[in-house]
């Protein structure tokens, strides 16, 4: 059975930069995903993360959602259910600015540990962008200059729970689709698995591993490296062990940037224009995406050319 690519961050600052480089190309080019470790951001920080996330599911989420399983009869499913997902979710705003002290619920030290959890992953967003940069032969900053629009990038976190489902074969915890934006970078449950990519037309596990980072590519990153990275389709299946923790965090352009092929990686395309994806502002991308979020992206991409 295929996994996704391992790669360790560590290894870029000595002699196996160039091997670890190939590595983080392969798996753009590849697979679209890759599982990051020895990232930088301290492990006792996750750990107190999973479990104020995991206090907070149960103190403030879980009765809510079994209330409105029971609602939408869900708990008792005979055939496949297509229009909704297996997931109690909320989400935090960081960028352009910060709502996490409206949102209610929180507590002051939940507040607090995400917060720096954000701001150290919004860094590692940035370099990891820098590395794209290197190996598409753009000049560092690039990406993250594509992504800034008047107010810079934005950036946002969805914290979801996948719960202990009873048919998982009748309902997915989330259904099958490409991720909007820019970079995302996830923090998933390390018992609980259940998320899956598509690569060559298999569905494939990205299996928990503990203090690791899953990385994947948005929409925006494939248009901008007009089609060399790939945003890769993946789902996740509800599971009958236990619950599953998610924390994706999304590095995504602002409203108002305007997103097109960088010019850079047109000039060294053959004569091949067919391929070409369209000039349009992330906004409008995010318009047609809500609409369209579980179909394929292809049409989305159709519709802005229009």
């Amino acid at each position: 059975m295929m996994n996704s690519p391992i790669i360790s961050l560590e290894r870029l600052n000595g002699v196996e930069r160039k091997d670890t480089m190939e590595k983080i190309k392969d798996a753009c080019q590849n697979w679209g995903f890759f599982e990051l470790v020895n990232h930088g951001i301290p492990h006792d920080l996750m750990d107190t993360l999973e479990r104020l996330t995991k206090e907070h599911y149960r103190k403030c989420m879980e009765q809510r959602f079994k209330e409105l399983v029971s609602s939408k009869g869900l708990d008792a499913v005979q055939t496949e259910v297509k229009d909704m997902d297996w997931e109690s979710t909320f989400h935090v705003r960081h960028l352009p600015e910060s709502n996490i002290s409206e949102l209610p619920d929180l507590s002051d030290e939940y507040r607090k540990v995400m917060k720096e959890f954000s701001l150290r992953l919004e860094k590692l967003a940035e370099e990891l962008l820098d590395l794209l940069c290197e190996n598409l032969g753009l000049e560092k900053g690039y990406l993250k200059k594509a992504f800034y629009g008047s107010r810079g990038p934005t950036f946002g976190t969805k914290v979801a729970n996948y719960p202990q489902c009873p048919n998982p074969e009748l309902v997915k915890g989330l259904r099958a689709h490409t991720d909007a934006g820019g970079i995302i970078l996830l923090f998933q449950d390390d018992k609980v698995s259940g998320l899956q990519l598509l690569k060559d037309d298999e569905w494939i596990d990205v299996p928990p591993m503990r203090h690791s980072i899953v990385v994947n590519l948005g929409d925006q990153l494939e248009v901008i490296t007009n089609g060399k990275y790939k945003s890769v389709e993946h789902r996740v299946i509800a599971q009958t062990n236990g619950t599953r923790m998610s924390i994706a965090s999304f590095y995504n352009p602002g409203s108002d940037a305007v997103i097109y092929p960088a010019p850079e990686l047109l000039e060294k395309e053959t004569e091949e224009k067919t391929n070409v994806y369209p000039k349009f502002v992330f906004e409008e991308y995010m318009k047609i995406y809500a609409a369209l979020k579980f179909q394929a992206k292809e049409p989305r991409f159709e519709a802005l050319k229009a």
